[in-house]
């Protein structure tokens, strides 16, 4: 008996170090994060309002989610919902249902006596409810609230992914536009370049070849325009599958530099990485103390009915018996699982623990890789966008001087049209440079944590 006390007394202070060594753990581990970690609520405001008309800033007050359709963005409604309901299912999980017990049992065992059945009818009210787990109730309820905030930023980077791809195909339609009517310039500069060897040909200055070249080159840009028609017809198509918007008259939104700090501060990927951490770390808490000392609180109330018939002669007939009882029973137990694989179970979720922490600096590493490639990217447009401005003004100049020379009488009008194209064309470049530096800061903005006009 004594024994048996000194065991219980070992046990208890064993749970009770346990438990407060997982709460100075949790502490630290906590205050660590906490410096490591920016707040939530922060928003990355990708919009840059200085370079925006008003006509733009009262654009970007709406939500970028606006470019999905009603029906992408039920779908992600419903998802955020379902996440709150399975992340309060599994914090409430440590709470046991009540068990309503019914039970009803006919015989007739006496039936040669002309007796009747005999029923027993049972009912019960039964409990079984943990009251202390060594700490496993409230980590329990730290690893559903860990398990939602981790579903919330899968939900988050699932739908801004789509937002991209949705903005990224109106701003490819823009740019298809823009190549459309470029290349309709490339076709008036064609047919003039055909028109004038067709003159030199007739004149005798040319051969039969040059003019020929001229035809196939004509034949070579207008094909080209159709292909260029039938892609925009595929772009208009994927966006449609998405956006309930007329990609025709929707607007792409204006999305500014960001800087690498901004960018890992306020990322998503990485966001949800800290978060699968941080559920890692109370699981590995939730598995160990599943295997230390708990304690069930167990009540029950009972009804019993039994009504029977009783022989005690068989010359005599049979006689009704009836009884019925309500009774009630409590009490505690205290169980302690002995498993020779415990050890292992909680090295395993200790190890997924350390690699979660591991994945969030490599996911850091693999994320600056990125800002800095599209930052060289920026880099390479800003130089075509410079080449293409500076063809622009030389061929401003020329058709300045050409103009004149063709009011003096020395050039055609031909030549007039073919440097007004030509610096057309130049102008069209510059705007689909500018979309193609819009596409690379889509994908930083891709990773990035929704403003907060758009917060759920």
């Amino acid at each position: 008996m004594r024994d048996s006390s000194v065991l219980k007394k070992l046990l208890a202070a064993f749970s009770l170090i346990t438990a407060t060594l997982l709460v100075a753990e949790d502490a630290n581990l906590t205050q660590e994060q906490n410096f490591s970690r920016v707040d939530s609520n922060s928003a990355a405001v990708l919009f840059d309002d200085q370079q925006m008309s008003s006509e733009e800033q009262q654009r970007s007050t709406n939500s970028l989610e606006d470019y999905l359709s009603e029906l992408k963005r039920k779908q992600f409604g419903y998802e955020y919902e379902k996440t709150d309901q399975e992340s309060s299912k599994l914090r409430d999980a440590w709470i046991r249902p009540l068990i309503l017990q019914y039970s009803i049992n006919r015989s007739n065992p006496n039936s040669e006596y002309d007796a009747g059945e005999s029923q027993n009818q049972s009912a019960a009210i039964v409990m079984d409810q943990p009251i202390f787990q060594s700490g496993g109730i409230i980590y329990g309820v730290k690893f559903a609230n860990a398990s939602r905030e981790f579903a919330n930023y899968s939900i988050d980077q699932q739908k801004r992914i789509m937002i991209k791809q949705t903005i990224d195909l109106l701003m490819q339609v823009k740019q298809s536009d823009l190549t459309i009517a470029k290349q309709r310039l490339q076709i008036s500069n064609s047919t003039i370049n055909l028109e004038q060897k067709r003159e030199q040909y007739l004149n005798g200055q040319l051969d039969s070849g040059f003019l020929n070249n001229a035809i196939i080159e004509l034949n070579v840009v207008k094909q080209a325009l159709f292909d260029l028609e039938t892609r925009n017809a595929q772009l208009i198509s994927q966006f449609k599958k998405l956006s309930d918007l007329d990609p025709k008259t929707a607007k792409i939104p204006f999305l500014a530099l960001v800087d690498e700090k901004r960018f890992l501060e306020e990322n998503i990927d990485i966001k949800l990485a800290e978060s699968e951490s941080e559920k890692n770390r109370f699981q590995k808490n939730v598995t160990l103390v599943k295997y230390l000392p708990s304690v069930n609180l167990q009540a029950s109330y009972n009804w019993q009915k039994q009504d029977s018939y009783f022989v005690f002669n068989p010359s005599q007939p049979a006689l009704p018996s009836s009884s019925e009882t309500n009774y009630y029973r409590y009490g505690i137990t205290a169980s302690m699982p002995l498993d020779i694989n415990s050890y292992n179970d909680y090295e395993a979720s200790k190890v997924e623990y350390l690699k979660s922490k591991v994945v969030i600096d490599d996911k850091k590493r693999e994320l600056q890789l990125l800002h800095e490639q599209v930052m060289d990217n920026l880099i390479n447009y800003d130089k075509k966008i410079a080449l293409a401005e500076e063809n622009r003004v030389l061929y401003e100049t020329l058709l300045k001087d050409t103009i004149d020379l063709f009011k003096a009488g020395y050039k055609t009008q031909y030549d007039v049209d073919i440097l007004s194209n030509s610096m057309g064309i130049e102008e069209i470049n510059k705007k689909i440079y500018e979309i193609d530096k819009q596409l690379e800061l889509l994908t930083l903005y891709e990773k990035m944590t929704a403003p907060a006009q758009e917060e759920r």
